[in-house]
């Protein structure tokens, strides 16, 4: 799967009730994950065991899960709430039908594309395994880093830009609506002023 090693291929399931039992999730929390997750496996372990990499200072090894969902509309705060309980570095496949997207949480989650799940692929490289998590990580969000900036910064800067966008694209719809034109000119200087901040 993903082009990985077959060294790192592992098949064990990860039941949901041992989810549920371990991080004592109450009925609501159990409901909205059981309605978008039909089942979990671990199908992959990159560590220096199994590959040539070595074990990097945050990172000794991350495991490639396989969450089968239930519907192709699924709650994201499921897979980041995956992420924050069990305390790995995870890359998750994420299968609905037959379509297939990858997903990492690192401050947010990062997403890929749907495509068919045999044309997802992914490459190993670095110089140990911090390395090679955080290219994984710029893979699957499909990242550009900017020159100077780490991948960390890169991704509060996204979001910065991206919270910016909204923003605008609220002030602008108040524009649209403003009849009055003093209001206007003042919505106007500050969608001007919220682009010069996107730069």
């Amino acid at each position: 799967m993903l082009g990985l090693p077959k060294a790192t291929e592992l098949r064990r399931q990860l039941p949901k009730t041992a989810i549920y039992k371990k991080f004592n999730m109450n009925t609501a929390a159990r409901e909205r994950f059981d309605a978008d997750i039909s089942r979990i496996d671990i199908v992959n372990e990159i560590s220096p065991a199994n590959t040539t990499f070595a074990a990097g200072e945050t990172v000794s090894s991350f495991f490639v899960l396989l969450v089968t969902l239930k519907r192709a509309e699924y709650d994201e705060k499921n897979i980041a709430l995956l992420s924050r309980l069990i305390d790995q570095n995870m890359l998750f496949v994420l299968c609905f039908e037959d379509r297939a997207r990858l997903a990492a949480y690192r401050a947010k989650l990062l997403q890929g594309s749907w495509a068919a799940p045999d044309s997802l692929r992914v490459t190993l490289h670095g110089l140990d395994l911090d390395a090679v998590w955080e290219n994984l990580l710029i893979q699957v969000g499909n990242v550009i880093i900017e020159q100077g900036r780490s991948l960390d910064e890169q991704l509060a800067e996204n979001e910065r830009r991206a919270k910016l966008r909204r923003q605008i694209g609220q002030l602008e719809r108040k524009l649209r609506a403003e009849k009055q034109p003093k209001k206007k000119y003042e919505l106007h200087q500050q969608i001007l002023n919220y682009r010069k901040g996107q730069n």
